[in-house]
């Protein structure tokens, strides 16, 4: 056998070993989604604070915009 026969039965031992594994193991739980976006705008209209729904757009380290849903600007300011 070459090396490269060698590797590739190692991959799909472990594959198939992997396989097994996913078989056996109980089901995650399914994550919480988030309400449909009708049921999120009537809740803000039932606060007085939340008139104004943010932009919401993230970047890539989690930072959130806090411009006005919608805006105009070409950029987002991030806090």
């Amino acid at each position: 056998m070459s090396k490269m026969d060698n590797l590739r039965a190692m991959r799909e031992a472990k594959y198939a070993e992997s396989q097994k594994r996913a078989a056996a193991a109980p089901a995650r739980p399914k994550a919480a989604v988030a309400p449909p976006a009708a049921a999120r705008k009537a809740a803000p209209a039932t606060e007085p604070a939340a008139a104004e729904e943010l932009c919401g757009h993230r970047n890539m380290s989690g930072r959130t915009c806090t411009r006005e849903q919608g805006h105009a600007a070409k950029s987002h300011r991030y806090s």
